[in-house]
């Protein structure tokens, strides 16, 4: 398609036992709407099982770079999410990285 300059890719994670969304997916994934070429984040979602908790980590990944800012992604999920998935999280997002240079 013409003149879009976005791609959409998603980075999947194995969930840990004992989370509410293992009853309905046995992998975490995050999904990104990417600026094709600097790799930054337009929009972003995720399964955790609450919207709340979808929309909570689509807030923190917005308007970073999958192409330069893995670690910082990285280091506000273990700084601003405190639950059980936050280790799916982080894996999800650096498969992200991968799936994006794969482009």
């Amino acid at each position: 398609m013409e003149g879009i300059n976005t791609i959409f890719i998603a980075g999947h994670a194995r969930l840990p036992q004992g989370m509410a969304a293992k009853s309905m997916f046995e992998t975490l994934t995050v999904t990104a709407e990417v600026d094709r070429k600097y790799g930054v984040i337009i929009d972003a979602s995720c399964t955790l099982a609450t919207e709340h908790g979808r929309e909570f980590i689509g807030h923190l990944l917005k308007g970073f770079s999958v192409k330069d800012d893995v670690e910082k992604m990285t280091q506000v999920i273990q700084e601003h999410y405190r639950g059980k998935a936050t280790n799916a999280l982080t894996a999800a997002i650096k498969d992200l990285e991968v799936q994006y240079k794969g482009i």
